[in-house]
Order: C-alpha cells, then sequence, then structure tokens
C-alpha cells in the first residue's frame, strides 16, 4: 500500500514516528511525499499516487494493457493544460484541456494500487492521433494487437471519443482502414 505524507502522518501521529518506521524499514520511501510499505513499487502506480489528477496514457497504458512487449522507459501522464510542468525526467507529462482528460478515464488495479488509467478505446484515439510522431515498427505492432482483440472493443465509446476531436472524420477513417 501506498500512502501521501499526510497519510502517513495521521497513521503514525507524527513527523517524528514517520521517520522512525522508515529507519525500522517497515516503511519505504519513494519519492518526495510518497511512501510504501514495500521497497519496489510499479513506477506507474508511484507516478499517478503522486498526481492523482493525471491519467496514465500512451507507452506505459499500452504496455499495461499488453498491447506491446516494449517496456516503457518514461511513464507517460496526461494532465489538464493549466497543470504546472512536472520537473521529472522518468515522466513524460502530456497536457490536455480538462474535458478531453476525463473522457475514458477509468481506475485499474496495480499492486492494489487504484491508479488512473484510459481505457482501451481511448488509447486507440490516441495513438490514431499521434501516429506520426510515433516510431513505424511500435505503431504497427500496437496496431496489430489492437486488431486481435477488435471484437472486444466498444465501438459506441470509440465513437464518442473521437467526436471530442476536430478531425472527428478523418480519425474513424484512419480507424476503419488500419484496425476494422
Amino acid at each position: 500500500m501506498m500512502y501521501t505524507f499526510q497519510e502517513m502522518i495521521k497513521k503514525y501521529g507524527t513527523r517524528n514516528n514517520v521517520k522512525k518506521t522508515i529507519e525500522r524499514n517497515e516503511i519505504y520511501k519513494l519519492k518526495n511525499n510518497i511512501y510504501s510499505d514495500k521497497k519496489y513499487v510499479n513506477p506507474i502506480a508511484v507516478v499517478s499516487k503522486k498526481y492523482q489528477s493525471g491519467v496514465i496514457t500512451m507507452d506505459s497504458a499500452f504496455y499495461f494493457y499488453n498491447l506491446t512487449d516494449v517496456i516503457p522507459q518514461k511513464v507517460f501522464l496526461a494532465t489538464n493544460r493549466n497543470s504546472n510542468k512536472i520537473n521529472d525526467e522518468t515522466i513524460t507529462q502530456i497536457f490536455m484541456t480538462k474535458d478531453i482528460l476525463e473522457k475514458g478515464k477509468i481506475q485499474v488495479d496495480i499492486n492494489d494500487n487504484k491508479v488512473n488509467m484510459y481505457d482501451r478505446e481511448r488509447l486507440l484515439i490516441e495513438l490514431i492521433r499521434k501516429r506520426a510522431s510515433i516510431p513505424f515498427d511500435y505503431y504497427k505492432e500496437i496496431i496489430e494487437n489492437y486488431r486481435q482483440i477488435s471484437c472486444e472493443l466498444d465501438m459506441y465509446k470509440i465513437e464518442e471519443y473521437i467526436a471530442l476531436f476536430k478531425n472527428e472524420v478523418n480519425l474513424f477513417d484512419i480507424l476503419q482502414r488500419e484496425v476494422f
């Protein structure tokens, strides 16, 4: 289980008690303001706990859903476009408007931690939108994996997500041509 510093204070009472539990290796400090009862925690879960209003997306989510076997070097996090820039070299921040940020957000369980992540349908739209900036082989691998699960995808959700973007006709054409 992971905790913020405020949650640690609630649980242990004082800063000194928190410090003692860390010294006894009962709790581990993972990042500034993030603690865990386990020494090693999935980086996606750590980032999600630290930036609770963000949503895990792109490479990190593709890997989580087994759409690729490429282990991401960074955690991809979508945030509100009015958010402060995150100065952490282990995170790739993607800015979005609030109405677009919330669509397709679900909670998944990673090592007993609730993590905000986009569903597979929303990720498909993001993949198509950003295809020009993704290496071709990587893009093709993910598209091929989407083809294999195409019967499991919810077309109503996909249509709803496509409608959020200005070039919806173009996105729909690409989707039809490459996935379905």
